[in-house]
């Protein structure tokens, strides 16, 4: 079984979520570090006391938040929380997609952390649990989008998949609030995991990715989505195969649809990947 959108809306708040007062200073990050981090190591009965620098504290929290289940968090943690996820965002600089030029098709490509982006949402290539990734600090987008966003984001997953009564399906697609990041929403699908070599099945399943995605942005009413490599990294999907069917995917979806204006962005984080869609884009 799958939620469909209509289904799940009234489960979770859809409503962009509040820009909180950004902080000021250092002392102040470093004082809602202390907070937040008493508040992750008493939940797991750790005793509170350390003595380390801003950097050290922050990697702590992102480390005991990738391990830490789905459950409620104070208010005023959440609150300490929001100022200093919300100050980071700004500090690593937010692109507005709104300059972005794309080719006569309107499909943008941008390098960089796709954290970043202000688009209406940006693309999470989740796992079948929804729920983030659990290995603390690990490289993947989803841990990523996951840490930036905040603890909210894990819990609206885990509300999705208790209704839905199991794991996501690949292809498919849900949507959450972004939390504490530029963009607005998070889209979260599941890409197909490669195994010895690429099947028509993981073919048809990263298709219907895209297509899950792009349905999904059109039926909320979004301007803009920008999608990450889906199923290229921990997954193995080879990349240059995996761009031709997402830029042909994506075209087919905007050939269908010649009455949507949604931005339609490619966000790579490799030079590599960055090459492979420059021709492809080039050659449209």
């Amino acid at each position: 079984m799958t939620l469909s959108f209509t289904e799940y809306k009234n489960l979770i708040d859809l409503t962009p979520y509040p820009r909180p007062e950004p902080m000021g200073s250092e002392r102040e990050k470093v004082s809602a570090c202390d907070h937040i981090l008493k508040f992750l190591l008493r939940e797991r009965g750790l005793i509170a006391a350390f003595s380390a620098d801003y950097h050290k504290k922050r990697e702590l929290i992102r480390n005991y938040a990738n391990m830490r289940a789905a459950l409620p968090v104070p208010q005023e943690i959440l609150e300490l929380q929001d100022r200093l996820f919300w100050t980071e965002s700004m500090e690593r600089g937010v692109v507005d997609t709104i300059g972005l030029q794309g080719n006569k098709y309107g499909l943008c490509l941008w390098e960089g952390d796709i954290t970043r982006l202000n688009a209406d949402a940006i693309v999470n290539a989740a796992n079948k649990s929804l729920l983030g990734c659990f290995v603390p600090k690990h490289f993947c987008i989803d841990n990523v989008i996951h840490s930036y966003a905040g603890m909210q984001l894990r819990d609206d997953c885990a509300k999705l998949i208790a209704a839905q009564g199991g794991a996501e399906a690949c292809g498919e697609a849900k949507v959450t609030r972004a939390y504490n990041l530029p963009a607005k929403y998070v889209i979260h699908t599941v890409g197909p995991m490669i195994g010895r070599e690429v099947t028509e099945e993981n073919r048809a399943e990263l298709r219907s990715c895209y297509t899950s995605c792009l349905d999904l942005a059109n039926e909320i009413g979004l301007n803009s989505i920008a999608f990450c490599c889906i199923s290229t990294g921990v997954f193995n999907f080879p990349r240059a195969e995996a761009a031709e069917i997402a830029t042909r995917t994506v075209l087919n979806w905007r050939l269908r649809h010649p009455e949507s204006s949604l931005q339609i962005i490619f966000d790579t984080y490799l030079k590599e990947d960055t090459e492979i869609y420059q021709n492809i884009l080039r050659m449209m």
